[in-house]
């Protein structure tokens, strides 16, 4: 049974190409060009993916994307013509899994949606036979996926989650980002290294500061005793 991407675009010449080369690629594809177009379309179809643009008529992206994972958790990825920091890490604390900022060909944007859909699938049973976890007053439990900072749980998106696992895995250990892109986006390249940037800055800003380390001009470590 072949996979349903949901594109959200107001552009017609954009969602027309990308539902163009998807279709091409095997996936069943519809179309909205609006905020609650785009959140009825979803809530229709339930979609396995969602390109979702940032800038759209009714009610922006952020806000479709907020309303599409309250119905459901699905992988998005969020289209943008500005790449202003703070409209991305607002997208991806919600959900979103991964960003584009146009111009972009839309051969980078179903080389994402694979990379996304098999980053999905092998989250949904890699993670069965690890055991719990912690690291100083971080507890981590990759089966339930849930993650406590000094006895209190934290909310964390499905991405969060496998990017912090992932570090968890080698407390100290410095992964730069073109390590985590391969390991835990499952990409073939460094295009997307500021995700990475991106993500952490939302880990930070959810267990804090002190929990991930920033080694400059190579990557990222967990630190081995992160305080509460």
């Amino acid at each position: 049974m072949s996979q349903s991407i949901a594109i959200i675009e107001d552009e017609a010449l954009i969602a027309d190409a990308l539902a163009t080369r998807l279709r091409a690629e095997g996936f069943e594809v519809e179309t909205a060009a609006d905020g609650p177009g785009g959140v009825e379309l979803c809530s229709r179809i339930r979609p396995d993916l969602v390109v979702l643009d940032l800038m759209l008529p009714g009610f922006d992206g952020i806000e479709a994307c907020r309303r599409i994972q309250a119905d459901r958790p699905v992988p998005v990825l969020m289209l943008t013509a500005r790449d202003s920091e703070t409209d991305v890490l607002v997208g991806l604390g919600i959900g979103a899994d991964d960003y584009m900022t146009k111009p972009f060909s839309p051969r980078e944007v179903v080389a994402r949606v694979h990379a996304i859909l098999r980053r999905v699938q092998r989250s949904e049973t890699a993670d069965d036979g690890e055991s719990p976890r912690s690291i100083g007053a971080l507890s981590i439990d990759p089966a339930g996926r849930r993650v406590h900072l000094g006895g209190r749980p934290v909310d964390l998106t499905p991405t969060e989650f496998d990017l912090l696992l992932h570090l968890s895995r080698r407390p100290g250990v410095v992964f730069t980002r073109e390590q985590l892109l391969a390991d835990v986006w499952q990409y073939a390249d460094s295009s997307g290294a500021r995700t990475v940037d991106a993500h952490v800055a939302g880990l930070r800003r959810k267990l804090g500061s002190g929990v991930i380390r920033t080694a400059r001009g190579s990557g990222y470590a967990l630190e081995e005793e992160p305080a509460a």
